[in-house]
């Protein structure tokens, strides 16, 4: 992929161009030493989607199942089926 490295003078003297590229390639990068990246309204709002949160998404997309059973605290603690008694 060739694609044109705009300096800062030629993107402000061919702005309409610029502009006219960004919405037809794609994104335009502008700048040698420092970059930048001029996008089109569409590709920009296509990037700024909104995405739930991650503890929104597990439960909205968890599998139903039965409630889950919460020990009382005053039950003896469980032994722990990992716990093989060897000490490291």
């Amino acid at each position: 992929m060739n694609q044109h490295i705009w300096t800062v003078t030629e993107a402000k003297a061919r702005l309409s161009e610029l502009l006219r590229r960004a919405d037809e390639e794609g994104p335009q990068r502008i700048g040698t030493r420092r970059g930048y990246r001029l996008v089109s309204e569409a590709q920009w709002q296509r990037l700024q989607t909104s995405r739930p949160a991650m503890g929104r998404w597990l439960l909205e997309h968890m599998p139903a199942s039965d409630p889950l059973e919460i020990p009382s605290r005053a039950e003896p603690v469980p032994d722990n089926p990992f716990d093989h008694g060897d000490a490291r």
